[in-house]
């Protein structure tokens, strides 16, 4: 069944290919196109797989468990290329975002508008928050966050301060503060100095889901993943995962599938430990990478079920004998996290 708001959205994409006497803004559909996207449409729905960088998205293209389309491999919009076929003989399009939340999300509205799709799976690699887990463990989620919109508070005003605008509704201090004079390691004559970056508070990002009222803005800060993807993702905990890179170089034991709480993202790679240490302690975080929330996000506001697999490829800020080690497990933790997604996937009703 074709979901109506796409219906709509590209009926009027066509009527505006259609008027050729009308200049075609940058970025547009072209008509070419909207011709192929009804015709793979019509092949539909799709589970959508979306995914980082290419270095991530390779082993699922080279999996035997992904078979491309041999009529209609893929179809190049907008600087973004989607590609069609099956894995575990479940129809697929898979699409590369490109680094950050702005591209994850971008990416995702396009596939979402243009593409008849049932479900959403995002996997990729993460720093890892959670020391008693390992590299090459894959990690499950249950929500997702943006822990990257900030209101940085003016020197000199406290926690108990109210925030400019926040009577309004635009901000708020429900969520909790980062105090920068938590992290001072140096003093003047044996006192603190004051910080003058004082703290900043975290913000929940605000979204317009399709059944709201349009212009009236809800929030939302913990975005949960499809209650049913998740409690079937129970089923893959036992998955046997690899642990080495090459015969010298291996995990000191076999990673494995671990449901988690939450994970969070944000345009921050994070090589710090304090601030890893208070993402664990201040949000229970686990995975913490750069596009999982902005997929969420988007999910969330277009009612898409919703799923992220992230491996852990290093100790965010490093810590232990396996820290700072993600250009040597970053092969090893995107394979792990393909061969997760791949087994969720072929669990999954045709």
């Amino acid at each position: 069944m074709v979901c109506p708001l796409r219906a709509a959205m590209l009926g009027l994409l066509a009527l505006g290919a259609i008027a050729g006497s009308i200049k075609r803004a940058n970025g547009a559909v072209p008509p070419s196109s909207m011709v192929k996207i009804g015709l793979m449409n019509s092949r539909g729905p799709y589970i959508a797989i979306i995914v980082p960088n290419s270095f991530e998205m390779n082993p699922l293209l080279q999996s035997p468990s992904f078979q491309a389309d041999p009529n209609f491999p893929y179809l190049d919009i907008s600087g973004r290329r989607f590609r069609f076929g099956k894995v575990e003989n479940k129809k697929v399009v898979i699409v590369m975002t490109g680094l950050s939340m702005l591209n994850a999300g971008i990416t995702t509205e396009l596939l979402l508008t243009l593409f008849e799709v049932k479900g959403v799976v995002h996997y990729g690699i993460a720093g890892n928050a959670n020391p008693q887990l390992q590299i090459g463990d894959v990690t499950i989620p249950q929500y997702w966050a943006h822990p990257g919109l900030w209101y940085w508070q003016r020197f000199g005003d406290g926690p108990n301060d109210e925030l400019s605008l926040e009577s309004n509704g635009d901000y708020t201090r429900e969520i909790g503060y980062l105090e920068f004079a938590n992290y001072n390691n140096v003093s003047q004559n044996g006192e603190e100095v004051a910080n003058l970056l004082n703290r900043v508070w975290y913000q929940p990002e605000e979204v317009f889901p399709i059944d709201g009222v349009p212009e009236v803005r809800q929030h939302a800060f913990w975005v949960p993943v499809d209650q049913r993807y998740y409690g079937l993702s129970a089923k893959i905990t036992d998955l046997k995962l690899g642990a080495c890179v090459n015969s010298s170089t291996c995990l000191p034991r076999e990673p494995r599938v671990v449901r988690v709480e939450r994970g969070v993202s944000a345009n921050v790679f994070v090589d710090n430990q304090a601030y890893r240490e208070f993402l664990r302690s201040k949000f229970n975080a686990t995975p913490i990478d750069m596009e999982s929330a902005g997929v969420a996000l988007v999910c969330r506001q277009l009612g898409m079920p919703f799923v992220a697999f992230r491996s852990l490829s290093d100790l965010a800020g490093g810590g232990s004998s396996l820290s700072n080690e993600a250009s040597t497990f970053a092969s090893l933790a995107a394979q792990n996290a393909v061969d997760a997604v791949i087994k969720f996937i072929s669990l999954l009703p045709s």
